[in-house]
C-alpha cells in the first residue's frame, strides 16, 4: 500500500464497476522490507500521523512500518463513517448483497497473499492461515444472503383506520474492536453483518495484526465498496483512540472480542452514552472424554480443538477431563500425537506449531506449565528445544485444581489431563468457572449427550465435535464470556434497531 491518502468517492453504487481481479490482486502485497501501510480513513494524511513498526513473532524482524493513529485520526473516522450511514443507510438490501458477494469473490482470489500476510504478522502457519480466509470469507457470503431477509412485522390493530408496523433499521455507525488471533475471521463476522444491516463500520484491529485489516479494506474499495462505510484506523497504543470513540455519540454500537477484563472496562464505559454493545470475551473451555468414547477420534478432536492456531484460541480445550477406565490409554494416544506435531517457521508448509504471538504470550504459557510441574504434575511429551516465541506443545497429567492452568485460559499448546469419575462429577468440574464460553464433550451415548450438553453453562457446545464454529451458527458466551451473538440469522440482529409505527389512515 502507498504513503498517499486513502480516498473513495461516495457516489451511488451503481455507478461504481468493480474491477478485474486481476487489478484487485495487483495491489496487494504480503508485508515485507519494512514497507509503510497507512489506515484506511478516508482523508487520512500519513504526515499527521506517527509510525510503529510490526514485528514477525518467529523471526523478531521489522516486517512493516504502520500508521500509529490517535484522537485526531479517531475524529476524522467518525466523521466520515456518520456520513456513510446516512448514504449506506439509503442502499437497497440488494445493492449491499452484491457488494457483500463480490468482496467475498476478491478475497477468495486473494487467499494466498492474505494467508501468507497472517503467518507473518502473528505466526500463524500457513495451511491453517489459507483455512482461515476461507472462514472469513464464508460471512461474507452468509450476510450477503441475510442483507435480503431483513423484513419486519405488520401488527392487527384495535381500530379499523390504525396500521401497526415494526420496522428493523439500522442502528447506526459502528466500532468494531477485533482480536490478533483470527485477524481477518473476526473482521468479517463483525463487519459483514454490520454492512448488511445498512451501518458504517470502523474497525481497530489489534496492534499485532493491522495489515490483514488494511488489505481486506483495500479489497472493499476496489470491488466498488465506498470508502466512508468501512474504514480501518491503526494505533500501536490503541486505548486513546478506543477512548475517543467509545464517548462519541454517533458511535451507536461497539462489538469486541478480546480478554474479559477490557471487555467489562468497555461495557462499563458504553453507559454513559448507551451504545449497543456486543462482547465475546475469554473462555475457559472444557472437554469432556467419557468412558464409552472411540478414543481414537477423541483424540483427534482433542487435538482439533487444543492445538489450532498453537492453542490461542478462545473456544479452543483448556482443560480436559477424561473418565478414569480409559486415562490411561488416552493418555498414551494424546501424547504421541502431541509429540509427532512439527514445530516450524509459519510459512513453512510443514509447520502445525508456530511461535505465540508475543514474548507476554509466552511467558504466561511457560508459566502455567512450570506452575503446574512445580505442584507435581507430570509432563508425558518428549522434551523439545525451543526459543524465542515458541513453546514446545505439552501434555500435563496430574493436573489438580490449584494449577494456574485450571484457573486461567492459558492461550498457548498445552493440554492438562484431569480425571472423573461420573458424569454427575465431570459437569460439576466443566461449570465450575466463572466463564461460558465454549466446551466439548465425547460419547457414543446418545442419552448422555443430549443430558450433559444442556447441563453445560456455555454458549456453545460441540457433541463429539471438536470445530463447531460455522457462519450459519450463533457464536458467542454466557456468565464472563461476553453478551450478544454472531453468526448466523442472529448475528444481524445485533446491528438492528425494531421502530414500531403507528399510521392513523384518516389523518
Amino acid at each position: 500500500m502507498s504513503s498517499s491518502s486513502t480516498s473513495s468517492s461516495s457516489t451511488p453504487l451503481h455507478n461504481q464497476p468493480a474491477p478485474s481481479s486481476q487489478s484487485q490482486l495487483a495491489s496487494l502485497e504480503a508485508p515485507a522490507d519494512a514497507a509503510y501501510y497507512p489506515a484506511a480513513i478516508v482523508g487520512f494524511d500519513a504526515d499527521g500521523a506517527g509510525r510503529y513498526a510490526l514485528r514477525s513473532p518467529a523471526t523478531g524482524k521489522v516486517i512493516a512500518e504502520v500508521a500509529d493513529c490517535g484522537v485526531e485520526q479517531a475524529k476524522l473516522a467518525a466523521d466520515n463513517a456518520q456520513r456513510g450511514f446516512e448514504s449506506w443507510r439509503k442502499t437497497t438490501p440488494f445493492e449491499r448483497a452484491a457488494l457483500l458477494k463480490a468482496w467475498h469473490q476478491a478475497m477468495l482470489e486473494a487467499k494466498e497473499t492474505l494467508a501468507v500476510t497472517m503467518a507473518r504478522e502473528m505466526g500463524k502457519p500457513i495451511r491453517e492461515a489459507r483455512g482461515e480466509v476461507d472462514y472469513a470469507a464464508s460471512f461474507l457470503e452468509w450476510y450477503a444472503e441475510q442483507a435480503r431477509r431483513i423484513d419486519g412485522d405488520i401488527l392487527p390493530a384495535q381500530h379499523p383506520d390504525k396500521r401497526l408496523a415494526v420496522l428493523r433499521q439500522p442502528v447506526g455507525p459502528v466500532l468494531a474492536i477485533t482480536p490478533w488471533n483470527f485477524p481477518a475471521a473476526m473482521i468479517t463476522r463483525k463487519v459483514a453483518p454490520g454492512l448488511a444491516a445498512g451501518c458504517s463500520v470502523i474497525v481497530k484491529p489489534a496492534e499485532q495484526t493491522p495489515i490483514t485489516a488494511l488489505m481486506l479494506a483495500r479489497l472493499w474499495q476496489q470491488v466498488g465498496g465506498p470508502a466512508e462505510v468501512f474504514q480501518v484506523i491503526t494505533a500501536e497504543r490503541p486505548a486513546a483512540v478506543s477512548d475517543e470513540l467509545m464517548a462519541d455519540r454517533r458511535i451507536r454500537k461497539v462489538t469486541f472480542t478480546g480478554s474479559t477484563p477490557v471487555g467489562k472496562h468497555l461495557y462499563a464505559k458504553s453507559a454513559a452514552t448507551m451504545k449497543r454493545m456486543s462482547l465475546e470475551l475469554g473462555g475457559h473451555a472444557p472437554f469432556l472424554v467419557f468412558d464409552d468414547a472411540d478414543i481414537d477420534a477423541a483424540v483427534a478432536e482433542v487435538m482439533a480443538s487444543k492445538f489450532r492456531n498453537g492453542g490461542q484460541t478462545c473456544v479452543c480445550a483448556n482443560r480436559i477431563y477424561v473418565q478414569r477406565g480409559i486415562l490411561e490409554t488416552f493418555s498414551a494416544r494424546l501424547t504421541a500425537a502431541v509429540d509427532a506435531l512439527r514445530v516450524g517457521q509459519p510459512e513453512d508448509e510443514s509447520t502445525q506449531i508456530g511461535p505465540l504471538v508475543s514474548q507476554a504470550g509466552r511467558d504466561k504459557a511457560q508459566s502455567h506449565i512450570d506452575d503446574a510441574l512445580g505442584k507435581g504434575a507430570k509432563r508425558l511429551t518428549a522434551a523439545r528445544d525451543v526459543d524465542g516465541f515458541f513453546v514446545a506443545p505439552t501434555v500435563l497429567a496430574d493436573v489438580t485444581g490449584d494449577m494456574r492452568i485450571m484457573q486461567e485460559e492459558t492461550f498457548g499448546p498445552v493440554a492438562p489431563l484431569i480425571a472423573f469419575e461420573s458424569e454427575e462429577e465431570a459437569i460439576a468440574a466443566a461449570n465450575a468457572t466463572p466463564f461460558g464460553l465454549a466446551a466439548y464433550l465425547w460419547t457414543r451415548n446418545l442419552g448422555r449427550a443430549a443430558r450433559v450438553s444442556e447441563a453445560l453453562d456455555y454458549g456453545i457446545v460441540g457433541v463429539n465435535d471438536g470445530a463447531p464454529s460455522v457462519p450459519q451458527a450463533p457464536f458467542g458466551g454466557v456468565k464472563d464470556s461476553g453478551l450478544g451473538r454472531e453468526g448466523g440469522r442472529y448475528g444481524i440482529d445485533e446491528y438492528l434497531d425494531l421502530k414500531f409505527v403507528s399510521t392513523r389512515l384518516d389523518g
